[in-house]
C-alpha cells in the first residue's frame, strides 16, 4: 500500500511517534523517502537507539495512521537492525533493495530500476539541515539536499555544494562493543516432602490403686444381768457364718485426645555465591606502520 492511500501529504508523517506490530514504541518520524520515478512516499526514517541518535529506514508498505500515530507492521527490533544508510542522501537503487530484502519485501515492479529513491523536499523535521552540524552523529555535517532545495544561498554558503559534501563522521567504519552481564535472580522449586504421621506403639504403665478387703475377729461381750434380750440359750453345739468382701483391682482402657500435632513451614534466608562465566567483546586494529597488529597504543580491549 502506497502512503498516498493514507496521507494526503507527507508533511503529515514527520513528527508522528512510530509504533511498531505489538504496539512497542519505535521512535519518532524523521523524514519521507520519495520514489524517483513515481514521486510516491514509500519509505521514512525513523529515531532508533540509545538517545534516539540513530535514524533507520522503515518501509511504508502496510502502514497505517491512527490516533496514536503510524503503526508499522514490523517487529521494533527489526527496525532497529535495518541496514545503515545515510540519512538526508539520495538512495541508490542497490541501497533500495537491500532494504527490502532486509524486510523480506518485493520491490513493486513495473520501474526502470535506475532512479531510486529521495528525502520528501521540504519536511518540517528536516528545514534548514545543510550546513548544521548534527552533534548526535559524531560531528558529521549533512545536508539534506531535497529539503534545502530551491533555498538558495544562505550567508554566502552554497547549499548545493553542502549537500554534496563527502561523510567526515561515523559510518560503516563504526562497530557496537557488547559484552554479557550476569543477572542472579531466583526461582521456587520442590526441594522435598514432609509427611506427618502417627503409629501405635506399646508400653508398660504401673500405678498404684487402694483397694480394701474384709478380716474377721472374735468379739466378746459379757452379758449383763436382767438383759432380758437374751433368752435362756440350750446348751450344745451351733455354728454361725459371716461372709466376707474384699476388693480387686480391675483394668479398662479408654482412648482418649491429649493433644494436636500439625506441620507448618518457614522460610529461613541464606547468603549463596554464584558464579558464572560471561563473555564480553574486545576490540583490537590493525594500522599502517604497527608492528605485531597495532600492539603498543593500538591492540587490546578499548573500554
Amino acid at each position: 500500500m502506497a502512503a498516498d492511500d493514507v496521507f494526503h501529504h507527507v508533511g503529515e508523517l514527520t513528527g508522528l511517534t512510530a509504533y511498531d506490530a505489538a504496539g512497542e514504541k519505535i521512535g519518532s518520524v524523521e523524514q519521507a523517502y520519495l520514489d524517483n520515478e513515481t514521486g510516491r512516499a514509500e519509505w521514512v526514517t525513523v529515531k532508533t537507539g540509545m538517545f534516539g541518535m540513530k535514524e533507520s529506514f522503515v518501509p511504508l508498505a502496510g502502514a497505517r495512521r491512527d490516533e496514536n500515530g503510524l503503526q508499522i507492521p514490523h517487529a521494533k527490533e527489526l527496525v532497529k537492525e535495518a541496514p545503515r544508510m545515510d540519512a538526508d542522501e539520495h538512495l541508490d537503487v542497490a541501497q533500495e533493495q537491500e532494504l527490502y530484502d532486509h524486510y523480506g519485501l518485493t520491490r513493486p515492479s513495473g520501474r526502470s530500476g535506475s532512479p531510486g529513491m529521495s528525502p520528501a523536499a521540504g519536511t518540517p523535521a528536516k528545514e534548514g539541515m545543510a550546513g548544521r552540524e548534527s552533534m548526535g552523529d559524531g560531528g558529521r555535517g549533512r545536508a539534506d539536499a531535497m529539503g534545502t532545495a530551491g533555498q538558495g544561498t544562505t550567508g554566502g554558503t552554497d547549499t548545493s555544494k553542502a549537500a554534496t559534501a563527502p561523510a567526515t563522521g561515523r559510518g560503516e567504519e563504526e562497530m557496537v562493543r557488547s559484552e554479557e552481564r550476569l543477572r542472579v535472580g531466583t526461582e521456587e522449586h520442590e526441594s522435598g516432602r514432609a509427611r506427618l504421621r502417627k503409629i501405635v506403639v506399646t508400653e508398660n504403665v504401673t500405678t498404684t490403686v487402694p483397694i480394701t478387703h474384709e478380716e474377721v475377729r472374735v468379739v466378746r461381750e459379757p452379758i449383763k444381768p436382767g438383759d432380758r434380750t437374751i433368752g435362756r440359750a440350750p446348751m450344745g453345739n451351733a455354728e454361725t457364718e459371716v461372709i466376707l468382701h474384699a476388693e480387686e483391682a480391675v483394668v479398662r482402657k479408654e482412648a482418649v485426645p491429649v493433644e494436636r500435632v500439625h506441620l507448618e513451614t518457614e522460610k529461613v534466608t541464606e547468603q549463596k555465591e554464584v558464579s558464572a562465566d560471561v563473555r564480553k567483546e574486545q576490540v583490537e586494529f590493525d594500522a599502517p606502520g604497527k608492528d605485531d597488529r597495532g600492539r603498543g597504543g593500538g591492540r587490546g580491549p578499548s573500554h
